[in-house]
């Protein structure tokens, strides 16, 4: 490992778990869903959150910002958001006779954009460019968002109506997809007798500080990819693409994102090193919300394209050798 990490395997997950425990102390039950908006932040992607309203979607980006010492704006988005709420604008300042750049809501290291499919396709637009570039380029002048930077992006797949659906390009940006799911009995029921009396993010306080984040970032980078892991994960691609069941297969920055979080996934673990393992366990929330079924595929029981990821799973040979 080269010398931008510095840190061990073991300080790593030591790290990473007093994180995970801070934010799983406000979001009980859900640790896949913590887990994934970890690898999101340090494998430097953005996560798409798609479930009904009131499960903890803002909280759980609220529990890990503050749980890593960063800051965080949440955008409502609303049919009459304009770009410029989002990015900033120009203002003229009339005594010193020069435009000003009054930043716009991005300018966070965790932005929650909320129902992110209530706005116009322009405003849409605006994030996911700030999301590609970490930047925002405002009358000609380029002004570069906080490092480490993440977007949280929150949709409601039942109540489509008035909304603008996110299209394929664009939802390629997003690493990760993931439902919340609704909490069980014993956390519900946890959650009604401790919220009554005091709010549960007040009592998060910063486990690492955003230096630290960055050095977690860059100890992820640099965990060791077998050629034959990387020729695994470009397999599971193309068999994406050449699946009669699906319409839509994984791009090549798909691909890219997976290895990018299986690195993290096995940081997390403890290990400098990714194995088949990691890759499998992320193909559904890396790869599902890229792909579109093909028309007339319906399997009892399942969605088409998880289906779809399962068979692949299956099909495409997995690598004897997992270090060179």
């Amino acid at each position: 490992m080269h010398d931008a990490s510095v840190m061990t395997a073991e300080r790593f997950a030591e790290q990473t778990s007093a994180i995970l425990a801070s934010v799983g102390e406000v979001i009980d039950g859900k640790a896949d869903a913590v887990r994934s908006a970890l690898v999101c932040l340090l494998a430097e992607g953005h996560l798409l959150i798609e479930d009904v309203p009131g499960v903890g979607k803002t909280m759980l980006a609220r529990a890990l910002a503050a749980s890593v010492d960063a800051t965080v704006r949440r955008i409502q988005f609303t049919p009459d958001l304009l770009p410029g709420d989002v990015t900033g604008v120009s203002v003229y300042n009339p005594v010193e006779r020069e435009f000003e750049f009054k930043q716009g809501a991005v300018f966070a290291h965790i932005v929650i954009a909320d129902e992110i499919n209530r706005s116009s396709p322009k405003t849409q637009s605006a994030l996911l460019e700030a999301m590609e570039e970490k930047q925002v380029t405002v009358d000609g002048r380029t002004h570069p968002l906080p490092d480490p930077f993440l977007v949280v992006a929150t949709q409601n797949p039942l109540e489509m109506e008035g909304t603008y659906a996110l299209p394929e390009a664009q939802r390629d940006r997003f690493m990760m997809r993931i439902s919340m799911g609704y909490p069980d009995a014993a956390a519900e029921a946890l959650m009604l007798r401790q919220r009554d009396t005091v709010n549960p993010l007040q009592a998060i306080r910063p486990v690492v500080g955003a230096q630290d984040v960055s050095a977690l970032i860059e100890s992820a980078r640099a965990v060791y990819v077998a050629p034959s892991i990387e020729e695994y994960a470009v397999a599971l691609a193309q068999a994406t693409r050449s699946d009669p069941s699906l319409h839509l297969g994984a791009s090549p920055r798909a691909t890219l994102q997976l290895v990018r979080a299986a690195k993290v996934w096995a940081a997390l673990d403890a290990r400098e090193f990714v194995i088949p393992d990691d890759l499998t366990d992320l193909l559904v929330p890396v790869f599902a919300h890229r792909l579109l079924p093909a028309r007339g595929v319906h399997r009892a029981g399942a969605q088409p394209v998880e289906a779809a990821l399962s068979q692949i799973i299956e099909r495409v040979r997995v690598p004897v050798a997992t270090r060179a």
